[in-house]
């Protein structure tokens, strides 16, 4: 590494400068490579701009900054306004020195609009999420197919001089090092629809150049999904008139580069964006747009063809199929319709709003008369929002949409205070044969609403001074409301006397003084304080005799064990004082218990002064336990994978977190197992005492064993109460689909395996999918036709589910082993399971003893389940033993013997 200035640099960051430059913009790129740590570095001006707003730094610098050619031996482009990160340099070279690499790359950020933020785009993680060196582009295929090299990246000069684009560069190098440091910062955010031609030629170049039939294909896809899907999305705030002269200019661009092999590979929306742009379509790619922006609004009178829905009668293609969006099987009171506003104006004194809704799927090709009702509805923003309803002049169905017309007197019907509730939404309450359709908002257009032609006499409750005007207008979001304004002069003077009083200094001191006040009355139920005060005043309160706190899952359900436990226990004591605890929402828990949420002071309160605590994953690690409470910890599955002090993430934590997990597991007073196989695993990983198991099973699982006697003695059918209040019918055979948690504790949306859609089309004539989503996940299922598929996360006692399924269908999650118990077959569909068992380790070869089948395509799923009767004998005498040696200690009576040792004997009854 050279040391001085004084000979060539190391490094040589070319900056290029198109006509335009501003001198700012340079100062900036040119600052950033002045002040990097390597100091071996120039800054070279190219480009017809450098001349004109670079002749001060190149006079000022000159050593450093200079025009011409580049003589470092990297090669570095920077363009006018992107910033180098401080050890760029530094950290490319000694790349470049480590590998002997002719192409070093790194990660670069973008802003993501007008503001200061910036964000890598997502493919960058992993590209560059470690450091490497690639000889074969497709051992990195991110280089070639999407627009990486386009800054943050430095090249042999020798390089260098052939000329070329990046991807030129990505595709010849012999030796290409990838280093996960941040090269380029505020490179400018993306312009969708000014960026689509040099993207679309930059697609031409890479195409003629990539041989490779899965590069090319990848490099298709990422075209669609990076430069066209979000030129279409951008189409929906462009003004009429552009929006037909970029159609027009696009569409040529476009042919050719848009094929069918790209396009299904996206979602059904995007899909059609992308062709309709490719068409040249204008005012199509702009309803897509809308539906885009509004995922769920039914935007176009879809049309019905041989069993496929399609984007309009007019494009019965593949490219337009949207049968994946299920919107013919949504409910009337589920649909979101597109309510176009055709026009708003001003007649006598008030506002006249028509508009035209899309015909629902449901209404179409039907020889019946539907009855319409309909009325509009404005809404005001903020809290207490008031609403005011005001009937319709006239509703009909007219072809494919239903059109209407609304004459709303502002001046009389609206009046507000006229402080707080100045911006009001009209909505359209549409209702179709007596059912109620969600309420429409009403999509606009800036130039269907003249806002000085428009406005309307106001009159505020408070007063003319406070506002004197409703303005109509067009919200960013593309919608019609009204905003109450200042417009007279009298109005306008009262309106800034306010302004200058409520922020001169003494308001801004007053309002500085009660933000802090807010703050501090805020830390009072701040979870620290809750925390502080427990330990030191409410722990030290005297027992309350006979009661029992109760929490399953973190509060998020009233079910597993501890329902179990609890249900037990009031039947044998009537006198039993039971508080249950809750996360959010107290709807199901039982009412005939005191419920509390979940960190509040009557949780902490209860806590403190309780007789026994009850629960299946932890109580708060901040809690500890009173001296006069025991604390049954019933857990929540036996194990599989590998928990406690068996994790490598615990091993590889430090001692005050050690020191967190034993302190929270030594409150155990006692801890279920249900069979040998818990005592070595769970009880060996968290370090449980022996004299504190209790060997007697899961008190949840005394209903499957009932359920299992109940079905040798009298078979399966009548089916429980739940498979009614499910709408399912007897003839259908019942799936349960139960994965384990896959999410992180700040992303708890669930990544299903199965393709819920796919199960659907496969098996919806006969069977019924119950989707159950882990309780630290939310599942997002599409649409299916009604009774195919239901998702039952909200459910709270699994046991239930269990007991109603005809089939389980899991991975490896800790529910096979409850669900082994039944009898009933049991499949592992697993995709991921060596994957899973390698990063976070298990206790068994679950293919080697599992008690049912592992499957690990979709394919091989349904071939299981079609076969599923023919071939559960096959599996009967391994699901058997399974249960066994996993669930030993399950007999029925868990709830029983848990209510009999700890309860009734220490009471005394």
């Amino acid at each position: 590494m050279t040391g001085t200035t004084s000979t060539a640099p190391d490094i040589s960051v070319v900056v290029d400068c198109p006509p335009g430059t501003t001198a700012a913009a340079l100062r900036d790129s040119v600052r950033s490579v002045l002040d990097q740590t390597l100091t071996a570095t120039e800054a070279v001006l190219t480009g017809p701009g450098a001349a004109e707003a670079g002749a001060a730094l190149t006079a000022d610098h000159p050593r450093r900054v200079r025009t011409g050619d580049p003589r470092g031996g990297l090669v570095l482009p920077l363009a006018p306004g992107e910033l180098l990160e401080r050890n760029a340099c530094r950290n490319l070279l000694a790349a470049a020195l480590r590998t002997d690499a002719d192409l070093i790359a790194g990660r670069w950020t973008r802003r993501t609009g007008t503001g200061a933020k910036e964000h890598s785009p997502v493919w960058q993680q992993e590209l560059y999420g470690r450091s490497r060196v690639v000889t074969d582009p497709a051992e990195a295929p991110e280089l070639l197919v999407r627009d990486t090299l386009t800054a943050g990246y430095a090249v042999r000069r020798s390089r260098w001089a052939e000329g070329g684009t990046g991807f030129d560069l990505a595709l010849t190098a012999r030796r290409t090092a990838l280093v996960p440091n941040l090269i380029t910062t505020r490179r400018p955010a993306p312009d969708p629809l000014g960026d689509l031609p040099a993207a679309a030629a930059a697609q031409r170049h890479a195409l003629a150049l990539l041989t490779d039939p899965a590069l090319r294909a990848a490099r298709a896809h990422a075209f669609l999904t990076d430069h066209v899907v979000p030129c279409a999305r951008a189409f929906l705030g462009a003004a009429p008139g552009r929006r037909a002269e970029l159609a027009a200019a696009y569409a040529p661009l476009l042919d050719g580069l848009v094929d069918e092999d790209a396009l299904r590979g996206l979602e059904p929306l995007e899909r059609v964006a992308a062709a309709l742009l490719a068409d040249g379509d204008a005012p199509g790619v702009h309803t897509a747009a809308y539906a885009l922006a509004r995922p769920g609004t039914v935007v176009t009178a879809q049309a019905r063809h041989e069993g496929r829905t399609y984007w309009s009668a007019e494009h019965p293609h593949p490219s337009y199929d949207i049968t994946e969006l299920g919107d013919e099987h949504r409910p009337l009171s589920g649909l979101k319709l597109l309510n176009r506003v055709t026009r708003c104006a001003r007649e006598d004194g008030r506002l006249v709003i028509e508009g035209a809704v899309v015909l629902p799927p449901a209404l179409r090709d039907t020889e019946r008369t539907h009855v319409l009702t309909a009325s509009l509805e404005l809404v005001a923003r903020g809290p207490g929002a008031r609403t005011v309803t005001v009937p319709l002049d006239d509703v009909r169905l007219r072809g494919d949409t239903i059109d209407w017309r609304a004459t709303v007197p502002l001046t009389t019907v609206l009046r507000p205070r006229g402080i707080g509730d100045r911006n009001w939404d009209p909505r359209l309450l549409l209702g179709v044969d007596g059912e109620r359709l969600a309420p429409l908002d009403l999509f606009a257009e800036k130039g269907t609403v003249d806002t000085r032609a428009t406005a309307l006499p106001a009159r505020p409750r408070l007063g003319r001074l406070t506002a004197d005007t409703w303005q109509p207008y067009v919200t960013a979001g593309h919608h019609l409301a009204v905003c109450l304004l200042p417009r007279r002069r009298p109005a306008r003077t009262a309106n800034a006397l306010a302004r200058y009083a409520t922020n001169f200094r003494p308001a801004r001191v007053v309002k500085q003084r009660w933000k802090k006040l807010r703050k501090k009355f805020a830390a009072l139920h701040s979870q620290r304080t809750k925390t502080t005060v427990y330990r030191h005043v409410l722990r030290r309160l005297p027992v309350s005799r006979g009661t029992v706190v109760f929490e399953s899952h973190m509060g998020k359900c009233y079910g597993d064990s501890p329902r179990a436990v609890h249900e037990e226990l009031v039947a044998r004591r009537r006198g039993a004082r039971v508080v249950w605890s809750y996360a959010q929402d107290p709807t199901g828990f039982p009412t005939d218990a005191t419920l509390v949420r979940r960190w509040s002071w009557r949780y902490l309160w209860a806590l403190a002064r309780a007789e026994w605590w009850v629960d299946n994953q932890g109580f708060p690690h901040a809690l500890d336990k009173p001296k006069h409470t025991t604390y049954l910890q019933t857990w929540h599955g036996s194990a599989y994978k590998r928990m406690g002090y068996d994790e490598t993430r615990h091993k590889m934590q430090n001692a005050p977190q050690r020191e967190q997990l034993m302190r929270a597991v030594g409150r155990f007073d006692r801890f279920l197992v249900r069979s040998e196989h818990d005592v070595t695993t769970l009880a060996r990983a968290y370090r449980i005492p022996e004299e504190r198991l209790m060997r007697v099973g899961y008190p949840r699982n005394d209903r499957l064993v009932a359920a299992r006697t109940r079905d040798e003695r009298e078979g399966r059918f009548p089916r429980p109460d739940l498979a009614a209040r499910l709408g399912i019918p007897d003839h259908r055979t019942i799936v349960l689909y139960a994965p384990t948690f896959r999410g992180t504790p700040k992303n708890k949306k669930a990544q299903l395996l199965l393709d819920v859609r796919k199960f659907a089309e496969r098996f919806g004539d006969t069977h019924t999918l119950l989707v159950r989503a882990h309780y630290m996940e939310a599942a997002t299922l599409p649409v299916t036709p009604p009774g195919t598929v239901l998702d039952v996360s909200g459910h709270h006692d699994v046991s239930e589910l269990l007991c109603l399924a005809d089939v389980l269908v899991t991975d490896y999650s800790s529910i096979m082993f409850d669900y082994a118990l039944l009898d009933r077959p049991l499949v592992h569909f697993a995709p991921d399971l060596d994957h899973y068992a390698a990063e976070r380790g298990s206790y068994f070869d679950l293919r080697a003893r599992s008690g049912g089948p592992v499957v690990d395509t979709q394919e091989a799923l349904h071939a299981t389940l079609a076969r599923i009767k023919e071939t559960d004998a096959d599996w009967q005498e391994a699901r058997r033993a399974f249960a066994a040696e996993f669930g030993s200690y399950d007999d029925g009576g868990a709830a029983r013997a848990v209510v009999d040792a700890l309860f009734t004997r220490k009471a005394g009854r």
